[in-house]
C-alpha cells in the first residue's frame, strides 16, 4: 500500500516557530543539532517536526494553531498577563504563517474552493502544505468583536478552553461549566458558522457546550479515558455524544495521554512501552463505539511542548505516523478504512463545515 495522504488536525506550528524559535524550513537533524545543550524547554533536541518531515509523511493538510493563554500573576501555567498581550502573541503567530505562505511552504485553507484547489495541487506539487487555522484556548480574544475579526483573517475553529481556568471556559484539570462570556462566544461562533473544538474542555464545560452549540463540532486531539483515566481524555459517554453530533476525533501522540502512570521528565517511551500500537488502540476504540470508521482520525499534537522524549518510541519523526496504518490493517482494517482514518473523515467534515 502506498503512503496514505494524511490530514493532521492539530499542530502547534507557530508556537514552535515563535516561542521555541525553530526554523521549520531546515532539516530535522539540523534543527535538533542547533538545540544541543539547551535546557529552557523540556523537548530541546527532540523535535519530530519540520516542513520536510511533513512532506515525507505525505501529511499534506494540517489544522495549525494560534495559542496564547491569559494568566493571573503568580499562575503556575505559562501565559500572558493581559488579553491584549495574548492577542498580540497570536498576531505574531499569524504573521509567521503568512511569511511561510510567501516563502512557498504553506497554503491557507479558508473555504471549500481553497480545499479542493489544494488537494488537486498536492497530487503533483508537494511544496506547499495546506493549513486551516484554529485557536487553541480563547483567552486571546479580547472581547467578542475579535471573533469576527479573527474569522476575517482565516480562523475557522476555536477551542474555548485549554489547561486550567480560562476567560471563556475552564479546561483540563479544572471544573465548572461555561461562564457568561463563554456562552456568548459560542453564540457568536455559531453565527459565523465556525467549528467548536471540544478538546481540553473539562467535563462540565464539555457537556454545557454540547447542549448549547448547534453548529459543527470536532475534537482535534483527544484520546480515550478507557486507556488513561484522566480528565484530559474522553469517557465513552463523551465519545458517544460526539458521535451523535457526527463529530470526528483526532487521536494524539503525547505519551502521558497514551499510557497510565507517566511521570513527566522521568518516564521514557521504552520503559513505559509506549508505541504506535497504542495510537491504534485509541483509534480502534472510537471505531468500535461508533460501529464504523467514520469518526476516528489523527490529531497528533506532535511537538506541542513535547518531542521524542514523550511520544511513541517507534516514531522518530512525524513522517513515522505512516507506521500506524499497517498496525490497523493487521487488525482487520481495510485500505478503505485506513483512507478514512488517514484523511477521509477530516476531509468529509471540512467539506461540510467550511464556507463555499
Amino acid at each position: 500500500m502506498e503512503k496514505p495522504f494524511i490530514i493532521d488536525a492539530h499542530l502547534d506550528l507557530s508556537m514552535n516557530a515563535m516561542e521555541w524559535n525553530r526554523d521549520l524550513r531546515i532539516s530535522l537533524d539540523e534543527l535538533n543539532r542547533r538545540e544541543a545543550g539547551m535546557t529552557d524547554k523540556p523537548d530541546r533536541g527532540n523535535a519530530t517536526l519540520t516542513f520536510d518531515e511533513l512532506r515525507k509523511g505525505n501529511i499534506g493538510l494540517v489544522v495549525a494553531t494560534q495559542i496564547a493563554r491569559n494568566v493571573k500573576p503568580g499562575s503556575p501555567l505559562p501565559g500572558w498577563l493581559s488579553p491584549e498581550q495574548a492577542w498580540a502573541q497570536t498576531q505574531g503567530q499569524l504573521a509567521w504563517y503568512k511569511a511561510m505562505e510567501e516563502d512557498g511552504h504553506l497554503r491557507m485553507i479558508r473555504c471549500r474552493k481553497d480545499l479542493e484547489d489544494h488537494l488537486a495541487r498536492w497530487e503533483t506539487d508537494k511544496s506547499a502544505i495546506g493549513y486551516m487555522l484554529s485557536l487553541e484556548g480563547a483567552d486571546s480574544l479580547v472581547n467578542l468583536r475579535y471573533v469576527e475579526r479573527a474569522y476575517g483573517y482565516g480562523l475557522r475553529a476555536i477551542g474555548p478552553g485549554h489547561y486550567g481556568p480560562g476567560r471563556y471556559a475552564n479546561g483540563t484539570d479544572s471544573s465548572g461549566p461555561l461562564n457568561a462570556d463563554g456562552i456568548a462566544l459560542l453564540a457568536e461562533m455559531e453565527r459565523l458558522n465556525m467549528i467548536l473544538d471540544t478538546t481540553h474542555l473539562n467535563d462540565d464545560a464539555f457537556w454545557d457546550a454540547l447542549s448549547r452549540f448547534k453548529g459543527n463540532v470536532w475534537a482535534s486531539h483527544n484520546n480515550c479515558r478507557r486507556f488513561v483515566d484522566h480528565n484530559r481524555q474522553y469517557s465513552d459517554d463523551m465519545i458517544k455524544a460526539l458521535l451523535e453530533r457526527d463529530a470526528v476525533i483526532g487521536v494524539a501522540l503525547d505519551a502521558w495521554m497514551m499510557v497510565p502512570g507517566w511521570v513527566r521528565g522521568r518516564s521514557t517511551p521504552k520503559s513505559m512501552n509506549c508505541s504506535l500500537s497504542i495510537m491504534a488502540d485509541n483509534i480502534d476504540h472510537i471505531c468500535q463505539l461508533a460501529g464504523n470508521t467514520r469518526h476516528a482520525a489523527i490529531g497528533s499534537d506532535l511537538d506541542g511542548a513535547f518531542g521524542r522524549e514523550q511520544c511513541p518510541y517507534d516514531l522518530e519523526t512525524i513522517a513515522d505516523m505512516q507506521k500506524v496504518f499497517p498496525i490497523l490493517q493487521s487488525r482487520g482494517y481495510s485500505d478503505e478504512d485506513v483512507a478514512q482514518i488517514a484523511h477521509g473523515n477530516w476531509l468529509r467534515f471540512m467539506r461540510n463545515a467550511l464556507p463555499e
